[in-house]
């Protein structure tokens, strides 16, 4: 018996901007012209009969029915992803990954290169935005988010609890001649947070004599982190992201207490779990982060 299908590609469009509510940003997905949904979109409707999204004056959404048709449809376009994923040899495909900027510039680039050599036959889309992604509505595949206390309201993996300490410059350490936490007092303290964490530190060092001004400027994380590279002040910030330029030599850990300001989590969707691509990126994420997991010496 013949199967009444309408085209795969007007089912990929429609997919995209059902779950994005955006001809725009299905368009980026999928690699294609705006126009080019619009057209499969269109097609769609006319072959269906159906009026699938209303315009609206910024984007557009589902209709009640295209609600409905999505979530039908959605479930058989996992089973075929997912009956093509298995027949490959290896994962293979294109995983996004929209994370926290200063973790993804200074955690996840400079070891991405040992995953992409593990698995060539994936692309790694790297997003770093402040904003992160929806993954129920496939914004992204993977996101990673900062929680200061507790834990996130969604499932998610725990990647970094480490620490938060004070970071230099070597020129700038051994220009001032830094001995105890009392002389960085004398030093630009950097900070990318909006809370006290800077008098949390000294109180755990046991100088409690002072008040640091709660400043209404402050640097954003990146550009917090840089100044600290180019001996522009103390840095104060977690054990991951510095890692890689404390190994390099490009920072020096000024003094060994620390304080507990928050993790980073992975928070994949629901949907996107089952690709064997995304499993491996959540696997080998899981693997680099696992030093800074467990509970190391803080005040």
């Amino acid at each position: 018996m013949s199967r009444n299908l309408p085209p795969l590609n007007a089912l990929r469009a429609f997919d995209a901007a059902g779950r994005h509510q955006s001809f725009s940003r299905a368009a980026g997905e999928l690699g294609v012209s705006h126009s080019a949904v619009s057209r499969h979109v269109r097609g769609l409707e006319a072959r269906l009969g159906v009026q699938l999204f209303r315009d609206l004056p910024r984007g557009v959404e589902l209709t009640a029915a295209g609600q409905n048709y999505l979530e039908q449809v959605l479930p058989a376009l996992d089973m075929i992803a997912r009956a093509t994923e298995d027949l490959a040899d290896v994962p293979r495909g294109q995983v996004t990954v929209n994370s926290e900027p200063l973790f993804a510039e200074r955690f996840i680039l400079p070891r991405l290169r040992s995953f992409q050599a593990a698995h060539p036959q994936i692309v790694v889309r790297l997003e770093a935005s402040p904003m992160l992604a929806d993954v129920e509505r496939y914004e992204a595949d993977i996101a990673i988010r900062f929680a200061r206390t507790g834990r996130l309201d969604e499932p998610a993996d725990l990647l970094s609890a480490s620490a938060i300490y004070p970071h230099a410059a070597p020129e700038l350490i051994a220009r001032e001649n830094i001995r105890e936490p009392r002389d960085l007092l004398s030093l630009p303290l950097l900070r990318d947070r909006s809370n006290n964490s800077w008098n949390d530190w000294f109180a755990a060092t046991g100088v409690t004599d002072v008040q640091l001004p709660e400043n209404a400027w402050r640097l954003k994380s990146p550009l917090a982190y840089e100044a600290g590279l180019h001996g522009l002040g103390v840095y104060l910030g977690s054990t991951e992201c510095a890692s890689h330029d404390i190994a390099t030599g490009r920072l020096v850990r000024c003094f060994d207490t620390g304080i507990r300001d928050g993790a980073f989590y992975l928070v994949s969707g629901s949907r996107s779990r089952r690709r064997a691509a995304v499993r491996a990126l959540r696997d080998w994420l899981l693997e680099v982060t696992r030093p800074f997991r467990p509970a190391e010496p803080a005040a």
